[in-house]
């Protein structure tokens, strides 16, 4: 009996098979005795074909079947048999006197199952007496070469890889898949599915399969580890039983030698058998599996593949829902809603995986009516979701409400963070020591001690303290914080603290790490980003900055109205520092849609800080004063801690300057000096709000500028340093001086100091600008240009200055001239001032009446 292994345009073979077919094509009539062994769709015929194709070119006689017990064959007759695991024993007793003769020469090719006594001592004669070939699977460099050979294909890299994935190397498969591609004319390789006609191809392996066999390949499509035992109970067979219809299977060519099938095979079991068999297999694996406390999501998600998750008992599918909880909560809310439909009690679960998935709207009218009609345990469950949902939409003291009420520790100490936010200074006394019950102490409920701890700390203690238990609360949620349910992670908080203290590095640590384990799944991720994109503003990275905001709404999602705040002042932000007024004008309505949606809390004062500079900058400070007085109202409730006022001083101290408001900037900048002592970024920020006012009152003093300018920097202020030495060269009178600040502004924003293909660099650390022409009109060398101009030195000085002729700066002057519309040189000049004060300071007010005394 020969079975077509593979009919392919050549054979494909590796170097020890092609060392057999030189052999016999050198010598036709030298000793042939071999035993052929490999699963079905290896090869095994195609061989026997090309040595049958070999003798008869010699003119040899072959004969391609096994003698009768007693039929005498001719020594000079070449005897090929395929498929020789089918004999009877009769002729397998032939076939042994044949190879114990040694006068005749064969070839017997087989599977390695099954294996008759009579068989193994066949094949142990060939092995003993000849030589032993096992064919196996086709390395990917196989694949490439049959495929080459195939004119309609090629072998493009992408088209090899998806062939050799799919079929696993296995040549009738390869064969097959090629064939349909070619027929496809997927020539390009860019290839997702195998063809349909492909899949049909294995119809007739699969039917003749046992039925038992039919199960297994079944079973093994469902995914999953399987045990012996466990299939044991689905076949009706005993573990060695188990091992013997395995042994069939990978006879068949049908699973691979690691158990597992080929994705093709894969796909052809799923699609080709019968749909009652399929349904009842999977259905009852699932069974089993959650029997025996198995993971039963890789069975799920092969019966939703197929369209069965119907099927499936609700018990199932909520099990297969909390596996997917961490990493796919919106998958687990959809099988949780699946185990609903399908007869499940309402389950505070699914609620919970529709907030991780940032799904807030389901997970507070799923939580809202588990309140109102679950038992006791899902309704403490259903008011922590609800709780959560309502702190990242604003509403944080019906959040604390919530949260006190659920009873749980992790509950009641997210309660003092909430308190603590609304400018509750009674929840610094609270504890959140545990519920009555005696609630473990979990991974998450030390979490959120810790949290609640650092967030009292930041209001009544120093700043290191705070900062520590926080990061501290963030490490102990990363190995297991997927499916952490978080008003705010502490990871954020950290970062927020980080930020107010000047540790932009430690803030983008404890962000990157939170990031990397997914704490809080999706429904933190953005809040996560967006701070890493705050934190790159602040350094001055701006172009970084706008990369990173764009990537928090590429999933298409909406901004729950925290997220919408933050990312609204980041906006304002980069196109304050970008000196971009029309960004600015299109960006203020979105931003005060903002920030009347989300009410002002001790964690939204940062960006209500920076928003008030954009308003100052607009003219339009006084449509978000009611809002920085209920920021500071809260601030007052508190205490004013330090930690968060000063930031707010220090943006109320800018928007001062932009309104022209000498004694408002006075007062901030004392306030900013009486918080001095608390930490190093207030004693930098006072120092740096007092040289502010004093450089616009006209009195330079350059080392003390740059001294502190540096401060700024080191305190990851890195634009407001280089705009405080900017601010400050375009009113000194010393043009040294004026050269001195302006290479430290320079510096501060990474900026190359000048000299031949000097450019202003795009990426990278304290990046104020992208070089190239800006919303002026002008490049960043006309720029620096210009600044030199305005200092009073001359083309050639300039030149000197900047590594170029004299004739250059000409060139330079007369193309801003042109460019700018300017009648003359006068008119050059007022315009030029104007744009690099705006540019370099942001500020370009007359200079400030001195103060009287401190």
């Amino acid at each position: 009996m020969i079975m077509n292994d593979l009919a392919a345009p050549g054979l494909t073979v590796d170097k020890g098979l092609q060392a057999l077919l030189d052999s016999v094509a050198q010598d036709p009539t030298g000793p042939l005795t071999v035993g052929v062994a490999g699963p079905a769709g290896h090869g095994k015929t195609a061989l026997l074909a090309e040595l049958e194709r070999v003798h008869q070119r010699a003119g040899i006689a072959v004969r391609t079947a096994a003698p009768e017990p007693d039929e005498p064959v001719d020594p000079d007759t070449v005897v090929l048999v395929d498929d020789a695991h089918l004999l009877d024993d009769a002729r397998i007793e032939a076939l042994l006197r044949l190879v114990a003769g040694r006068r005749h020469r064969l070839v017997v090719a087989h599977r390695p199952w099954p294996r008759s006594a009579a068989f193994s001592e066949l094949v142990d004669a060939l092995r003993r007496d000849g030589q032993a070939v096992l064919l196996t699977p086709f390395t990917r460099e196989q694949t490439a070469a049959y495929l080459a050979a195939t004119p309609q294909l090629g072998r493009p890299a992408d088209l090899v890889d998806f062939v050799h994935t799919q079929t696993a190397g296995v040549p009738r498969d390869v064969e097959r898949l090629a064939r349909g591609l070619a027929g496809a004319d997927s020539r390009t390789g860019a290839t997702v599915d195998p063809p349909r006609s492909v899949i049909l191809e294995f119809a007739p392996d699969l039917d003749v399969q046992p039925t038992e066999v039919r199960r297994l390949l079944l079973a093994v499509a469902a995914g999953g580890a399987l045990p012996v035992s466990m299939l044991g109970t689905l076949l009706g067979r005993d573990p060695a039983g188990v091992d013997e219809l395995i042994a069939t299977t990978r006879a068949a060519g049908l699973l691979g030698a690691d158990g597992r099938l080929a994705p093709i095979v894969r796909r052809a079991v799923a699609t080709l058998s019968p749909t009652t068999e399929r349904t009842a297999v999977w259905r009852r694996l699932t069974e089993l599996q959650l029997a025996r406390g198995g993971a039963v999501l890789p069975l799920v998600r092969s019966l939703l593949a197929v369209g069965a998750l119907g099927d499936c008992p609700p018990a199932t599918l909520a099990a297969a829902a909390d596996e997917a909880l961490a990493d796919e909560p919106a998958f687990a809310a959809e099988l949780f809603a699946a185990a609903t439909a399908a007869g499940g009690p309402p389950n505070a679960r699914q609620a919970l995986a529709a907030a991780l998935a940032g799904d807030l709207d389901d997970a507070l009218r799923l939580a809202d009516r588990l309140l109102a009609t679950a038992a006791p345990p899902d309704r403490s469950e259903a008011a922590v979701v609800a709780a959560t949902a309502l702190a990242h939409r604003g509403h944080v003291g019906r959040s604390v409400e919530l949260f006190r009420w659920s009873g749980t520790a992790s509950a009641a100490a997210f309660a003092i963070v909430g308190g603590l936010a609304t400018g509750n200074l009674a929840a610094t006394t609270e504890s959140p020591a545990g519920d009555p019950a005696g609630e473990p102490p979990t991974l998450h409920a030390s979490a959120a001690r810790l949290m609640a701890n650092g967030v009292r700390e930041s209001v009544t203690g120093p700043p290191t303290a705070a900062l520590s238990a926080l990061v501290q609360a963030a490490a102990l949620l990363e190995p297991d914080g997927r499916a952490a349910l978080l008003p705010d992670s502490p990871a954020a908080l950290a970062a927020l603290t980080a930020v107010h203290c000047g540790e932009l590095e430690i803030a983008e640590r404890v962000l990157h790490r939170a990031l990397g384990a997914g704490v809080g799944g999706p429904l933190m991720a953005r809040r996560h980003r967006l701070l890493q994109a705050w934190i790159l503003m602040v350094r001055g990275e701006i172009h970084a900055a706008g990369e990173r905001l764009a990537t928090v709404t590429l999933d298409g999602r909406q901004l729950e109205s925290r997220d919408q705040l933050f990312a609204a002042a980041i906006r304002m932000g980069i196109g304050r520092r970008n000196s971009d007024l029309g960004a600015l004008k299109r960006g203020w309505g979105q931003a005060l849609e903002a920030v009347v949606r989300h009410p002002v809390d001790l964690f939204t004062v940062l960006p209500l800080g920076e928003l008030a500079i954009a308003g100052a900058r607009l003219g339009d400070l006084a449509r978000l004063e009611p809002y920085l007085q209920q920021g500071r109202a809260l601030l007052d409730r508190l205490g004013n801690p330090p930690l968060w006022s000063v930031p707010l001083h220090w943006c109320g101290l800018h928007a001062a300057i932009l309104t022209g408001e000498p004694t408002v900037a006075d007062e901030h900048v004392a306030a900013l000096l009486a918080a001095a002592g608390h930490s190093r970024y207030a004693a930098v920020v006072a120092a740096a709000g007092e040289s502010w006012v004093e450089v616009l009152r006209g009195v330079v003093d350059p080392i003390r500028v740059e001294a502190t300018a540096r401060g700024l920097h080191d305190t990851g202020l890195c634009w407001d340093g280089a705009r405080l030495a900017g601010q400050a060269a375009i009113r000194t009178a010393d043009r040294r001086a004026m050269t001195n600040l302006l290479e430290c502004a320079r510096a501060l924003q990474g900026r190359p100091s000048g000299g031949p293909g000097a450019q202003t660099p795009t990426t990278g650390a304290n990046t104020a600008r992208v070089a190239g022409p800006t919303q002026h009109g002008l490049s960043d060398r006309e720029y620096e240009v210009a600044e030199l101009v305005l200092a009073g030195l001359t083309y050639r000085e300039i030149g000197d200055r900047l590594f170029i002729s004299a004739k250059t700066v000409e060139h330079h002057v007369a193309r801003m001239r042109n460019r700018l519309n300017c009648a003359n040189r006068t008119e050059l000049l007022a315009l030029l001032r104007t744009l690099v004060a705006d540019r370099a300071s942001d500020t370009a007010g007359q200079p400030w009446p001195q103060r009287a005394s401190r």
